[in-house]
């Protein structure tokens, strides 16, 4: 048996990427657990990888308030309790500030940003019951904007800030907040990812060839829910991208530049 046995988990996102190696990790370990995705094809199929065990699909829109009201109901419903909320489910975008249209970063704000902030909310009431543990998946970009990424910057920016916040309001609870910074893993974020126009910008020219595995990041995020802890950083890059940025800002911003820059031109 594990601490996670028979616990609730909910994990947004979860679909592919770090939120189905969380929910596939979690399932392992004996916890009953709860997803939900824009993509019912691919919800269902990992609901059929894994047959006869504890999970719960359901098909959402976390940019919509709605939505994430039914789906958290919808848990209760089913299982009575939360244990644990993973505020997963997320998009990027590949587009310069002077080419991005407003649409687009507000599209991204609002999955990354008010979805973390929906679903949150109307979990906070049984986690509260629970003592359980919020976790925000955030990034290194919520600590460092990087280029080509404004808007994707602006809400995991916004996301630590909502984190912290309600860690230091429920400080005496018994309720544990935290907020994971993976930094570069290989999933399909990147290609998913908007361009100027807020389409899908398709295959991405970064190498995922020494990124670390989706897997291997759920197991980190794992072990800190169980230890509790308050954050999460991960990769040797994003510790050494967030340790320049606090306190040497201007080395930061050209090691920033000149890691996304290549002859001139932004990798995307």
């Amino acid at each position: 048996m594990s601490v996670f046995t028979n616990k609730v988990v909910v994990i947004t996102g979860g679909s592919e990427g770090i939120g189905k190696a969380l929910v596939e990790s979690f399932l392992n370990l004996g916890a009953t657990v709860a997803t939900c995705s824009r993509n019912y094809d691919k919800l269902y199929q990992l609901q059929s990888t894994h047959s006869g065990k504890p999970l719960m699909i359901y098909t959402t829109d976390v940019s919509k308030e709605q939505e994430c009201k039914n789906f958290i109901d919808a848990v209760v419903s089913s299982f009575g309790r939360i244990d644990i909320l993973i505020n997963n489910a997320g998009i990027s975008m590949r587009a310069l500030v002077i080419d991005a249209e407003l649409d687009t970063i507000k599209k991204v704000m609002d999955i990354n940003f008010w979805g973390t902030v929906y679903c949150t909310k109307f979990a906070l009431p049984h986690i509260l019951n629970t003592k359980g543990s919020i976790v925000g998946v955030s990034s290194i970009a919520g600590f460092r904007g990087l280029p080509g990424r404004s808007g994707y910057s602006a809400s995991k920016f916004a996301v630590n800030g909502f984190m912290e916040v309600l860690r230091t309001e429920l400080l005496q609870s018994g309720v544990n907040v935290m907020w994971v910074c993976p930094g570069f893993t290989t999933s399909n974020i990147r290609n998913a990812s908007l361009n100027s126009k807020g389409q899908s910008h398709g295959e991405s020219s970064m190498d995922e060839g020494n990124m670390m595995s989706a897997t291997e990041c759920a197991q980190h995020i794992i072990k800190a829910i169980e230890k509790r802890k308050r954050t999460l950083i991960l990769t040797f890059t994003g510790k050494k991208t967030v340790f320049l940025n606090k306190l040497f800002p201007k080395i930061a911003d050209k090691f920033t530049y000149n890691f996304f820059y290549k002859k001139g031109e932004l990798i995307k």
